[in-house]
């Protein structure tokens, strides 16, 4: 039985061009989060399978392949909601558009909203080989902080939620931009929705708690 499952797009293909084309939507949606999602379900019948038969030669190696394919599973689900048509996505949060709490937030943890811009797209931009650019909450100082994810997981505060999420992987721009990651990364602040980074925001420090609380 399947623990997780492709979640459908909350727009058509071609809703978030000329930013990112449709082919790029249809293929990056369709085939590769659609294979993260296949990689998990896979990977946790195996872990069973070896829980079952008590064999754990292999258990290394499934577990690094839960982690990145989960990873991979939740981050391009953040991914699609995350982003907007270009009419309706990008600027910045302002307080005029009920988000005050997140621009605030912003300008709090980096000092203003192009500092903020600056770090997560070179962060994006320069992600060694595959990885994303990650904006998250961290509830241990309840602060915004920037994370490179290294493929789909690492180099990331244990705790903190994405609220955020830039793909620098290839194949979620070599079709349209080619190897100009950097004119990716730009192009995406044009269609960035951040009424849902927002909720994303204000529901992650609902959650937060202290980690370092003593009991």
């Amino acid at each position: 039985m399947a623990v997780y499952t492709l979640p459908e797009l909350p727009y058509d293909y071609a809703a978030l061009a000329p930013a990112i084309s449709p082919e790029i939507i249809e293929l990056h949606h369709d085939k590769h989060h659609a294979a993260y999602v296949k990689g998990a379900n896979d990977t946790l019948e195996q872990l069973a399978e070896a829980r079952d038969k008590e064999t754990w030669g292999s258990i290394n190696g499934l577990e690094k392949s839960l982690a990145f394919h989960l990873s991979g599973h939740i981050l391009h689900s953040i991914y699609w909601q995350n982003m907007t048509g270009p009419k309706d996505g990008g600027g910045e949060p302002l307080a005029a558009d009920g988000v005050g709490g997140l621009a605030d937030a912003i300008a709090e943890s980096f000092g203003s909203f192009g500092a903020f811009k600056a770090q997560l797209t070179k962060a994006s931009a320069t992600t060694q080989g595959s990885g994303w650019g990650v904006l998250a909450y961290e509830p241990v100082s309840g602060r915004l902080i920037v994370e490179q994810i290294y493929d789909h997981q690492g180099n990331v505060g244990q705790g903190s939620t994405p609220i955020l999420v830039f793909d620098a992987w290839e194949h979620a721009f070599y079709l349209q931009y080619k190897n100009q990651k950097v004119d990716f990364i730009e192009a995406m602040w044009a269609v960035v929705n951040w009424q849902d980074v927002a909720r994303r925001y204000a529901a992650a420090k609902e959650r937060a708690y202290n980690l370092l609380l003593a009991p």
